[in-house]
């Protein structure tokens, strides 16, 4: 498995249309820590718990959605390696110079069959979680808002599932971890990088490049009550929840940041090894896989991206 070459989700890159309000909403609702902005105007964000510089960056546009979404790998040599598989499957790649991101070591580029960019790097500066190495307390004394612990993974909509899971799995080296089949019909797929239930995640779409959701861990059930209390609190547009997944067991709410696109909040999901077997949910049974508890499907949650 990976740990040894595509280590994690390194950041996403969000398309926001009023960058104060986004940052309010990041920093101050959700307890992301500003770390830097650029002459392009981007603002970048790390999870409190997160020891790179940043796994948010947010970029002024005039319509929502995802620019990208990277992953970092363990050494240059990896970077190189991956480069070659994502050649060697057919797409074309692109190098980003060291530096185009504040912090962040050269970048490969692609654009997957599913519409979306992607990028992989290696080195990105470390800037710490606020506590010290020795002796640290568990959690710094100033984290505001929900306390995000780490940037976790995207839910994204695209064309070409089959050839995109195909890129994922074999050039990538990522696992098959959960599934929705409509009889011989994958309706979607989870992935995953790690030991964790999902890295990834694609839905089979008629529209290309599109953001279902970006995913922020908490630490428990009792943090995603009271990311709950503060979404009420703080006006934020609530999507769904708080409810519990049927697909990796995750407790969770969905809501929308100022320009539209969805966050999740979620906590005690499901984890995996090599040896574990791929679960898979009948389409008859999506609602339960979905929202385990109404076991109903919510037309907001599935019918909006950006």
């Amino acid at each position: 498995m990976a740990m040894t070459g595509i280590l994690r989700p390194g950041h996403v890159q969000l398309r926001v249309m009023d960058m104060e309000e986004a940052v309010t909403h990041y920093c101050d609702n959700m307890g992301l820590i500003e770390t830097d902005r650029d002459d392009h105007g981007r603002v970048y964000l790390k999870c409190w718990d997160e020891q790179d510089k940043f796994s948010v960056v947010l970029e002024p546009s005039d319509r929502a959605g995802m620019d990208h979404m990277a992953f970092k790998v363990r050494t240059e040599q990896d970077l190189w390696r991956f480069e070659s598989n994502v050649k060697n499957f057919g797409i074309d790649t692109k190098r980003v110079a060291a530096g185009e991101l504040n912090g962040c070591g050269e970048r490969i580029r692609f654009t997957a069959p599913s519409g979306h960019t992607f990028e992989l790097y290696a080195e990105k500066e470390q800037v710490g979680n606020g506590l010290p190495t020795l002796n640290p307390a568990p959690w710094p004394e100033d984290i505001k808002g929900m306390k995000a612990i780490r940037f976790d993974h995207c839910l994204l909509y695209g064309v070409d599932h089959d050839e995109n899971i195909r890129l994922f799995t074999e050039a990538l080296e990522f696992e098959l971890t959960e599934q929705i089949v409509d009889g011989d019909v994958q309706v979607a797929a989870f992935l995953s990088c790690s030991t964790k239930a999902h890295d990834i995640a694609f839905i089979r779409s008629e529209e290309p490049g599109k953001l279902h959701h970006a995913s922020f861990l908490l630490g428990s059930w009792e943090q995603v009550l009271r990311a709950a209390d503060i979404i009420s609190m703080k006006d934020i547009p609530l999507d769904v929840g708080p409810t519990r997944h049927g697909l990796t067991r995750g407790m969770t709410i969905y809501y929308f940041d100022p320009s539209g696109n969805r966050n999740e909040v979620f906590a005690e999901d499901s984890y995996r090894y090599p040896d574990s077997p791929v679960l898979t949910w009948e389409a008859s049974n999506v609602g339960q896989a979905i929202f385990y508890h109404s076991r109903q499907l919510v037309d907001s949650f599935m019918g909006v991206t950006s």
